[in-house]
């Protein structure tokens, strides 16, 4: 028995043919028509040509390991004292997102554990731990002690849907072991969070700061319940506060600093941008090692990562003449999803790579944060954003991820294993939507599950 909203779509035929091309680019001119283990890794075809061998260079960057001490090498050591992995495709496998432990004996290979304790760093960001930083280092080089293991447990509950259909929802308990730098202290907040994916960041840094801004509502004057608020956090390479578009909190503003800041906190590789090392005031080991470099990745190697991560293409949605799947967009937007998960945004310009600009592209986020809700709340604030806001994750590709990789994690954490899950975990101002899918017919689920795979 079809579902009210699918027996909607027949009778109005919605789904013209202009309309499905037009949803197919989903990164407008950086669209790119692989639905493979390549999906994320491929080159937009808008990409001049004088940027290849610069894309090219960003991708041998972005997959060699680094090395401690000076070596031979002098390209690529400098690793650490501290850091989680020795490369940056360790955590983003093929350019997707990460995934959590399954068992507390698996270590976190995709995800890392972010630190503060109460208060307000510099500039407005969190407060780094006095003894641990903003970020736990599971690993370090000869000589220096890795900061300790982060534990991933799981408790588990089940809900049923209509239709008999039933869901394990997980939720995950930390813990830490081996600490090597003293207790975390009983103030500590803890966020865990997996790598998100990196492709069609481009496309994101060259929508107008105007247009974001005119998604927000903070104060709920249209009355729907939803209250998109924008981040304003430090961007160091122009001395200034300005918009957060990147990272689970909004909390990066561009590009080049994200990357910049994940070289540095995540392998110890510090930068024109982040010059110092990822050493706590406390830990005398980490202070007394000699850089590998000053700075350890150089302003070309920084400019072709990149120029790596603005020209990857975004994977053309598919399916957008099947009736089903239309009948899915049709529920998505009846559901409310579409409240904060905007399907079409326009860029306006990009310095770096002009070719972004005047783009019509398809990711279905506002990049605003959102209240959703304590189950999951990390309770721990980020500039503006508070222990219970996130920004609205991008959904291009999402379909493709189980494709591309073997293991694959959704919201911050990797609780969620499925896209249904992942919803049903929804709360806050995001409640109405997942309640409305919760009371879904199953033939209208299905639909609106054919419609997310399609993106």
């Amino acid at each position: 028995m079809r579902g009210p909203l699918i027996a909607l779509m027949a009778w109005i035929g919605l789904g013209g043919i202009a309309l499905a091309d037009d949803r197919a680019l989903s990164g407008g001119a950086f669209t790119v028509f692989e639905a493979g283990r390549a999906a994320f890794t491929t080159a937009a075809p808008a990409l001049p040509e004088e940027l290849r061998e610069e894309f090219v260079r960003g991708r041998t960057i972005f997959g060699r390991p680094w090395q401690a001490g000076v070596t031979e090498d002098e390209a690529f050591d400098g690793l650490g004292p501290l850091f989680n992995r020795l490369s940056c495709v360790a955590c983003h496998p093929r350019n997707g997102g990460g995934f959590a432990p399954e068992r507390a004996d698996e270590p976190m290979r995709t995800m890392l554990v972010r630190l503060s304790v109460p208060g307000m760093g510099a500039h407005g960001g969190p407060r780094p731990h006095p003894a641990y930083g903003d970020q736990l280092n599971e690993n370090g080089i000869p000589g220096v002690a890795g900061e300790g293991r982060a534990i991933i447990r799981w408790s588990e509950r089940r809900e049923t849907l209509p239709g008999g259909l039933t869901v394990a929802l997980r939720r995950p308990h930390l813990s830490f072991d081996g600490l090597a730098y003293g207790p975390l202290g009983r103030d500590v907040l803890t966020s865990p969070r997996i790598a998100p994916p990196i492709f069609g960041l481009g496309l994101l840094e060259a929508v107008d700061e105007a247009d974001i801004l005119a998604l927000a509502d903070p104060d709920d004057r249209d009355g729907d319940g939803v209250r998109g608020r924008p981040n304003q956090v430090w961007d160091a390479g122009n001395g200034r506060v300005t918009l957060g578009r990147f990272g689970w909190k909004a909390n990066m503003p561009s590009v080049h600093q994200q990357i910049a800041g994940a070289m540095l906190g995540d392998i110890g590789i510090s930068s024109v941008l982040f010059p110092g090392q990822n050493c706590a005031p406390a830990q005398t080991a980490c202070q007394a090692v000699s850089p590998g470099g000053t700075p350890e990745l150089t302003a070309g190697q920084l400019h072709h990562l990149q120029t790596y991560h603005l020209g990857l293409g975004v994977p053309a949605r598919r399916g957008t003449d099947d009736p089903t799947v239309l009948a899915g967009e049709a529920v998505f937007a009846a559901s409310g999803c579409a409240a904060c998960h905007q399907p079409t945004l326009r860029t306006r310009g990009h310095l770096a790579v002009p070719e972004l600009g005047g783009q019509v592209i398809h990711p279905y986020t506002d990049l605003l944060l959102h209240d959703m809700g304590a189950d999951l709340a990390d309770g721990r604030p980020d500039y503006l954003a508070d222990g219970r806001q996130w920004r609205t994750a991008p959904l291009w590709g999402l379909g493709l991820r189980p494709r591309v990789a073997e293991r694959v994690g959704y919201l911050h954490d990797g609780r969620a294993r499925t896209p249904l899950e992942a919803i049903l975990w929804h709360g806050g101002e995001a409640k109405p939507a997942a309640d409305r899918v919760r009371a879904l017919a199953p033939a209208d689920r299905d639909a609106l599950l054919r419609f997310l795979d399609s993106l």
